[in-house]
């Protein structure tokens, strides 16, 4: 039997923590469920600078990161200059309270560098993992592979380095995988270039564990896929569901879809994606269905979970060829996929069968966040700071359309009854 991810993550994740503790929190990319699905009310609908703006917290640096909340706590990870930075934000007053140096990095954006070597998309930077929280430790990850486990005062727990541990990243534009908890295990990814049709031996994918608590590893698996060259990168994060009362750690990239033990690293199944490239659109999970999206705009496959070993081809039940997204993450809501490309063209289908129930264009501007389906609404940020909110229907409605002042790459974060929006130069609370 298949539960939905939001029960599973409060059960297998946080299960430790009284369930008050839980209420209003967003403790990691795309929110506790993994899915940009907030079962919150009461969300804002109209604001801009001089509206609706509760507080505006100026960075220390630029990131693609989202921010992760609990309590009263709100934690983004920045580039300051050559510094790899932690902040901690009052989620009340907007006031930082500490910041952190994690460690520090230089963003190498030449274009004619050598395969086998990082160049960072002129979009992002070595801020763009997002921290991940449990309530009593946070962690931070960055594009350099620093790995790092704060206390909520600010007290460095332990450090690592994915590269020092594992070996140098190969991956084409700049690492960028979010770490996520399990038990007491932190887990990343790293999906990367093999060099196997220039090299001698072949540069390894993997999925690590290491101990919450001390930093120790604890598994590491290798993932290596037939994807060649630029195909082999993702920059997707895992997601969690449950099949038949056993925990699945569902990972997306390198053109195949596969699922883990998250308690050991053992991999259960696998499903080899015939098309595709480097993969930045993370998977969605609802009703017992993966939604991904191949990289480069190709297609996105709707797969019927279920079965270990090697899924038959059938497992892809319905695809989708027009405006797929590079970038933003499909989100389920309600029985529906919303879908928005890069250039704003937005799809909603029946999440079974595919069926598109209306396409329309958003306002001009990139998209690059991932929606955020709450309230019965969808909210959509695209790179120049507007949001269009949409109905959650079947039927085209639009709601609002929000300006801010600012850049956004990062995805929205909800929490008692606010949105966080992070920018390239502030971090805004909205709503009441």
């Amino acid at each position: 039997m298949l539960v939905r991810p939001s029960r599973l993550f409060f059960c297998v994740v946080l299960a430790a923590l009284p369930a008050a503790a839980l209420a209003g929190n967003w403790p990691q990319w795309r929110g506790p469920t993994g899915d940009s699905v907030s079962a919150e009310t009461g969300l804002p609908l109209h604001w801009s600078e001089g509206k609706g703006v509760v507080w505006k917290c100026p960075l220390p640096g630029d990131g693609a990161s989202t921010p992760a909340v609990w309590g009263d706590a709100v934690f983004v990870t920045c580039q300051k200059g050559d510094d790899l930075v932690l902040l901690k934000v009052n989620k009340g007053s907007g006031q930082a309270e500490w910041e952190r140096t994690v460690g520090s990095g230089k963003v190498v954006r030449e274009t004619a560098k050598a395969r086998g070597e990082q160049k960072f998309h002129k979009l992002h930077n070595l801020a763009s993992p997002s921290p991940v929280t449990d309530g009593r430790r946070v962690f931070a990850h960055f594009g350099n592979g620093d790995l790092a486990a704060y206390d909520f005062a600010g007290n460095q727990l332990w450090h690592r380095n994915l590269q020092k541990d594992h070996g140098d990243y190969t991956i084409w534009w700049g690492h960028a995988n979010s770490p996520v908890l399990y038990r007491d295990l932190v887990i990343a990814v790293c999906m990367q270039d093999s060099l196997r049709d220039v090299g001698e031996k072949a540069v390894d994918s993997y999925v690590v564990a290491y101990d919450q608590a001390t930093g120790e590893p604890r598994w590491k698996t290798l993932r290596n896929t037939r994807a060649e060259k630029e195909e082999c990168d993702a920059y997707t994060t895992p997601i969690f569901h449950e099949a038949n009362g056993k925990v699945e750690m569902i990972v997306w990239g390198g053109r195949q879809l596969d699922a883990y033990d998250p308690a050991t690293g053992k991999q259960l199944w696998y499903l080899p994606v015939p098309v595709g490239n480097r993969t930045i659109t993370g998977p969605t999970l609802a009703d017992g269905m993966v939604y991904a999206t191949c990289g480069m705009r190709k297609d996105l496959v709707a797969v019927k979970l279920g079965g270990t070993g090697r899924l038959p081809d059938a497992a892809i039940t319905w695809r989708a060829t027009e405006n797929t997204p590079d970038s933003p993450c499909p989100v389920a809501y309600k029985g529906l996929l919303f879908v928005a490309s890069d250039s704003g063209f937005v799809q909603c289908r029946d999440a079974k069968t595919g069926e598109v129930k209306w396409k329309e264009r958003l306002p001009a501007g990139d998209y690059k966040a991932s929606p955020l389906a709450a309230d019965g609404r969808v909210y959509f940020v695209n790179l120049t700071g507007r949001c269009t909110v949409l109905a959650a229907s079947a039927k085209f409605e639009k709601l609002a359309e929000n300006p801010l002042d600012d850049g956004f790459i990062a995805s929205p974060a909800v929490s008692d009854g606010r949105l966080y929006l992070r920018g390239r130069k502030a971090l805004y609370c909205v709503g009441k």
